[in-house]
């Protein structure tokens, strides 16, 4: 039972809103994107700005609160939420701005992917970002940032050129490539782990607004087929292609099993359209809806099968080769998926994502690979058991073709001891380190934490 905390004092400053668990949207602002976390804080203090949030760290400390940091909200584990502490809430600092000229945006730490790439593409303008819109631009990014363009411009935290952070002691700091490069090295992949991001600059390049993309649809028959292609074709695509593969149901609620190519080419549309020609010829699909069509619809594609309260429990993990047994393990598991919101897909990575140093950045993801994401996905309570079971036996299966690399943004609650050692290799080392330089006290680790250093 979360305990009511006296914000008396805070609030005669505050310019967010302070939210008790008796208070009227107490319940809507503590839910996040996966419905199956339910956690209550003791407080949630709704943040306008950076004071606020310094505010509610130096709350924090002085009550000796356990903190959870919100940005979207879209973190599968739930990190952004916790009971009985203190929810540092982001969601409501939604500045954006954009300089055409100088090709950089700026934004602010509750920002969501689709509202950022709204505005970019004003002026035919975007970075990397999430393939779901609704993800927030912080977590995303401090844990790497997969999206449509890593290909051709790398991993969202590869186009941070600075980010402002709140430390654990109220103090507020910048880090950039030449403000605190130790700190900026450390939060791009480091997580939440060494502050709060409160704001954000990145590096624009010229994207759309029309690009060749989409998806085609072939059933699930045919998925050891499609999968073959798709490891085939992945070994010559160009930087400018991202190509994803994915077994799913059919969205007409028909129970149908299907096995789908989505595919983006950043380049021109004339390129782009040569380029996806041999993924809308083969098979043929059932469906084609892959040609011209904004960037913003590209980043929205996967929306409606990820809705904001279905319950969510995941799997993921790096496959350096998808040979023909790992492809007959996922096709066979994922017709035994027993909700009809369940996905497994496969995401490439290639191209300048995976030619940036290890070093380079904390983000230890510099590879060539398939990150396989068992995504079970339902809407009625009475199904969790059954589809986090589906979702273990699946990884089980394919345990044996999975190398030890791991995408921080997906790891789930279930994870170990210590998942961050996995997480960043060679890189964990100094990390720990660094933590034991700005967060000695390990006051963020509601998070895969990055224990400091001894």
């Amino acid at each position: 039972m979360a305990t009511t905390i006296d914000t008396a004092q805070l609030a005669q400053t505050f310019t967010g809103q302070l939210l008790h668990p008796a208070d009227a949207g107490y319940d809507d602002a503590r839910r996040v994107h996966n419905g199956l976390i339910d956690k209550r804080p003791a407080l949630i203090a709704r943040c306008h700005g950076t004071a606020d949030v310094a505010d509610a760290v130096t709350l924090a400390r002085t009550l000796n609160l356990e903190v959870a940091v919100r940005g979207g909200g879209h973190n599968v584990a739930g990190r952004a939420v916790i009971d009985a502490g203190l929810m540092i809430d982001l969601s409501a600092m939604k500045g954006i701005h954009v300089d055409p000229r100088a090709r950089v945006g700026r934004v602010q730490g509750g920002v969501l992917w689709r509202e950022f790439n709204r505005e970019t593409q004003l002026h035919g303008l975007a970075t990397t970002g999430g393939v779901v819109g609704s993800t927030g631009i912080a977590g995303l990014t401090l844990g790497g940032g997969l999206g449509w363009l890593m290909p051709k411009y790398g991993l969202a935290l590869d186009n941070l050129r600075s980010v402002d952070l709140v430390m654990a002691d109220g103090s507020v700091t910048r880090a950039s490539a030449d403000e605190n490069p130790d700190l900026f090295w450390a939060v791009r992949g480091g997580g939440g782990n060494f502050g709060i991001a409160t704001s954000f600059e990145f590096d624009l390049h010229p994207v759309g607004p029309i690009i060749a993309g989409g998806l085609v649809i072939h059933p699930l028959a045919r998925a050891v087929d499609v999968l073959e292609f798709f490891r085939d074709t992945c070994a010559t695509l160009p930087d400018e292609v991202m190509l994803v593969c994915g077994l799913l149901f059919a969205p007409d609620g028909s129970g149908a099993k299907l096995s789908g190519l989505v595919g983006c080419h950043c380049g021109s549309l004339q390129d782009g359209e040569a380029a996806l020609t041999p993924i809308k010829t083969f098979g043929p699909p059932v469906m084609d809806q892959m040609g011209p069509l904004p960037y913003c619809v590209q980043n929205s594609l996967f929306d409606a099968s990820m809705p904001r309260g279905a319950l969510n429990y995941w799997k993921a993990q790096f496959l350096t080769d998808l040979n023909d047994e790992a492809i007959r393990v996922i096709v066979e598991q994922f017709d035994k998926a027993p909700s009809p919101m369940c996905q497994i897909v496969i995401e490439h990575f290639h191209g300048a994502a995976s030619r940036i140093p290890i070093s380079a950045t904390a983000c230890a993801l510099r590879v060539t690979g398939f990150n396989v994401v068992i995504a079970g996905q339902w809407s009625d309570p009475k199904d969790t058991e059954r589809t986090r079971s589906w979702c273990r036996e699946t990884y089980a299966a394919l345990r044996p073709y999975l190398s030890n690399l791991r995408y921080v943004n997906y790891l789930d609650q279930d994870e170990g001891d210590d998942p961050a050692a996995g997480v960043y290799g060679q890189n964990y080392a100094r990390l720990r380190e660094l933590k034991k330089t700005y967060d000695p006290d390990n006051f963020f680790h509601q998070n895969v934490n990055i224990k400091p250093g001894a």
